[in-house]
């Protein structure tokens, strides 16, 4: 079964109300959307999107109950911007991103994420997508190889990694390659299994999950109403940074090098940052959930941005109050959808 991670800390970071509408851009096993969902009854919608095709039947079902109130889409989140104009979703109260892999994928579903069961490398999330973890493992250049693991998987042993696979191709299944992984620390074991990092490393590089984080982050700012929160979740430091950055960068009226004698940028703040400090587990949820051990929470609030590069809300000339409802009415949404396509949107 699938504990959903932080789930009272996302509801309260959200700030989840009655008639609120919502965005899920990693649905996974309908955890946190069920949550948001019975939080924001009566009223409240949920846009859930997922790239995993089998995330979304297994949520489907999970939010039976709720289904007059939910829109789910079979979708990569990079196309986040896209998705809402499709479905004239737009303005809301909360976007939540949980970074991590949900308990159905790391059970073993035949798609090589997890190094405990058998299975081949695969590790794509989109079953569309072309590579696969076995091409990395099998075609790439050993100095490539090592990048990658090096660079994704921050593994301080990347390069003797690298070497044993090469030495050991072809590698098929992910227990295979889990104990090409062991041979290479040679007895070397610390607090976590050898073959994590470069597992890690594996998946980000399939599904472009840095990429995509940095292009979903940009596009929902434009999203949020006045007053609407962005919500992170990662598990480890190289997401975690990436969300960090971005939301240090929104917090700030310029963004030029220190060097510049005066702004040229014209950068303006869009956001403020609701926790100084990342959330983490408490240990009660880590002694239920070991998975969560690793998880953080970052959290910042839109503002009302007054420039004319500004974003999705404040180009509409519509900002809103988020215990206001009459966005929600279908003719608003509409007007508001044709004025938005006649916007050319400024991402980055």
């Amino acid at each position: 079964m699938h504990i959903p991670v932080l789930i009272n800390e996302a509801i309260s970071a959200l700030a989840v109300q009655p008639g609120g509408r919502y965005i899920d851009c990693t649905l996974g096993s309908g955890g946190h959307a069920k949550a948001i969902l019975e939080h924001s009854s009566p009223g409240g919608q949920l846009l859930g999107i997922d790239a995993d095709p089998k995330a979304i039947e297994t949520a489907r079902e999970v939010l039976a109950e709720h289904s007059d109130s939910i829109l789910l889409v079979n979708d990569n989140f990079t196309d986040l911007q896209a998705i809402c104009i499709k479905y004239g979703f737009f303005p809301v109260h909360g976007i939540l991103f949980d970074l991590g892999l949900s308990s159905p994928q790391l059970n073993g579903d035949g798609r090589g994420f997890s190094f405990q069961h058998d299975a081949p490398l695969d590790m794509r999330l989109n079953p569309e997508q072309k590579l696969t973890a076995a091409e990395i493992v099998n075609t790439f250049p050993e100095t490539e190889l090592a990048r990658l693991i090096g660079t994704y998987g921050e593994e301080r042993y990347s390069k003797q990694i690298a070497h044993h696979i090469v030495q050991q191709r072809p590698i098929n299944t992910s227990l295979q390659l889990a104990r090409i992984i062991e041979q290479a620390f040679r007895g070397k074991r610390g607090r976590i299994h050898p073959a994590t990092r470069t597992f890690q490393a594996l998946r980000i590089a399939v599904n472009q999950e840095l990429e995509h984080l940095q292009t979903a982050l940009a596009q929902a700012v434009g999203l949020l109403g006045f007053n609407g929160r962005l919500v992170v979740i990662s598990y480890h430091s190289l997401e975690d940074r990436i969300v960090k950055q971005f939301i240090q960068q929104e917090t700030k009226d310029c963004i030029c090098p220190p060097e510049t004698p005066s702004c040229v940028c014209g950068h303006k703040a869009s956001l403020i940052a609701i926790n100084k400090k990342i959330i983490t587990p408490s240990p009660d949820e880590i002694e239920a959930n070991p998975r969560s051990r690793s998880a953080r929470l970052r959290v910042a609030e839109r503002i009302n941005v007054q420039d004319t590069q500004s974003t999705l809300s404040d180009t509409l000339g519509f900002c809103m109050e988020t215990n206001a409802k009459g966005w929600r009415k279908p003719a608003l949404a509409e007007k508001l959808r044709r004025a938005f396509l006649s916007v050319q949107i400024q991402t980055f």
